[in-house]
């Protein structure tokens, strides 16, 4: 049965202004699960608005009711987990048992951010001047908007709605046309706990429609942007029209370097789950893999016996399977046409390398050898469950390689030697690092990259503070009284 959604704005759930709908595709099927208002910058403007006439009486509650309504929307989310899991695996195709994951996640993020009510804080400053006292106060910035990937798209509106709820701020939301049915289960929820009207709002549909006005409309005070780089430089270049403040994450190529004391069984099993995980499509995990070379072989011999027992299928007929479909055909496409370009330019195919025949958009889990830096397959991000292996001889060369990258977001050591270990973190140029461990953030830390993987961040206190800005009083009084 196909669904049929509709958008929500200043509290109530509604159609596209010129009545225009898109159709969402399960990628493990290929068939119609739902039609979604397509909207216009008229929708944009008309949840602007909302969020803009919010704004002034939500920030005037004090921050720890504020908090209160975050886990409210926590504890909703809970009642309705296996439901949102279904969605979310039905419209992009990770396997129920991450999706439900991710559900769960996503309320306790919303709990967390919940914390922070009564907890960030201004300053006091020390004045150069008798009889003045320098206050430094952190402010909603007012109105934000938020505008999603599809991979994780359910916990994408919790990690851009509820630090800019608990500080004060309202929010729009656009969440990705491959994945937005989740987001409407999400507004389902913050309509029934009955969080004020225009706080919360989304608009469906497609970037290039409705993502310009979202970023550069002068009420708007920052946006928001999880997605491609290409993308990412289009709302910059938007936002620049009004200065509006940007955070951006836009991808990664994470490199990971396995060192020659490595525990290979650890190591093989990190890497694996990489590219496994969400069909590997997930912007922080290992994409290139750094070898030294006394281990190459018996690391990939490693890498092969686990990545050929790799189970795929529809997610929801199977319980049994590790990854689901691609996203979309588009997203096949791509990593298809990469891994073969890679062979062309001598790569060795260890196994997989093909599109799986039949319905759904699956890829085989793939091992490619022999690569190197100047290949494509090591500088762009493959989203797919595919594995580039290449070689170094010494550290230096490994960390060399590893920088060798126009992304910055995250990278990953495994090594049993501390000071092998830190001298690798002391000069990687990456915003996370993990050692001996899989590529997954804490809600706690700081999930933020460096050159081209984005400006600002999130999660935690700095993640925070992206939706604050500062406001110093300098009050001068007079003690002779």
């Amino acid at each position: 049965m196909v669904k049929s959604y509709q958008m929500y704005i200043n509290g109530e759930f509604t159609d596209a202004a010129h009545g225009h709908t898109f159709e969402v595709y399960n990628p493990a099927t290929e068939q119609v699960v739902s039609t979604v208002p397509r909207s216009s910058d008229i929708d944009a403007i008309r949840a602007i608005d909302a969020a803009d006439n919010a704004q002034e009486a939500w920030e005037r509650l004090p921050a720890v009711e504020r908090g209160k309504y975050l886990r409210l929307i926590a504890n909703g989310i809970r009642e309705r987990a296996d439901e949102i899991a279904r969605t979310i695996t039905e419209e992009m195709g990770k396997t129920l048992a991450l999706s439900l994951v991710e559900v769960n996640f996503t309320a306790d993020y919303l709990d967390y951010m919940a914390e922070w009510a009564r907890r960030y804080e201004g300053e006091i400053i020390q004045s150069d001047r008798p009889n003045e006292h320098i206050f430094l106060y952190k402010k909603a910035i007012g109105v934000t908007t938020g505008i999603l990937p599809w991979n994780f798209p359910f916990f994408l509106v919790a990690r851009k709605t509820a630090p800019a709820l608990v500080t004060g701020n309202t929010i729009v939301i656009k969440p990705s046309e491959d994945a937005p049915n989740n987001a409407i289960l999400f507004a389902e929820i913050v309509h029934k706990i009955g969080l004020p009207k225009g706080v919360f709002n989304v608009v469906t549909g497609f970037g290039n429609e409705v993502g310009p006005e979202l970023s550069s409309n002068e009420r708007v005070g920052m946006v928001s942007f999880t997605g491609s780089q290409l993308a990412g430089h289009k709302v910059m270049e938007a936002a620049s029209k009004n200065i509006v403040k940007v955070n951006l994450e836009l991808g990664g190529k994470a490199p990971a370097i396995v060192l020659d004391d490595a525990d290979l069984e650890l190591a093989a099993t990190a890497v694996v789950n990489s590219r496994v995980i969400n069909s590997g499509q997930v912007c922080n995990c290992a994409e290139r893999i750094y070898v030294h070379r006394s281990i190459k072989d018996a690391f990939v011999a490693k890498l092969t016996e686990k990545m050929q027992a790799v189970r795929y299928g529809n997610p929801l007929e199977r319980d049994d399977i590790d990854m689901g479909p691609l996203v979309n055909e588009k997203g096949l496409i791509k990593v298809k046409e990469l891994v073969e370009r890679s062979l062309q330019q001598g790569g060795r195919l260890v196994m997989g390398g093909k599109v799986v025949e039949g319905t759904g958009y699956y890829f085989e889990p793939t091992i490619i050898d022999n690569v190197d830096n100047s290949m494509e397959i090591m500088r762009s991000e493959i989203f797919g469950p595919v594995i580039p292996v290449a070689t170094f001889d010494t550290i230096d060369e490994a960390i060399k390689l590893a920088n060798d990258c126009e992304y910055g977001l995250t990278s990953s050591v495994y090594t049993q030697n501390l000071n092998k270990a830190m001298k690798v973190i002391s000069r990687l140029k990456f915003g996370e690092t993990y050692v001996n461990r899989e590529n997954f953030e804490a809600m706690q830390g700081f999930h933020a990259g460096w050159r081209k993987s984005g400006i600002g961040g999130a999660d935690g206190k700095h993640g925070l503070e992206e939706y604050l800005q500062t406001q110093v009083v300098y009050l001068q009084f007079d003690d002779k009284v």
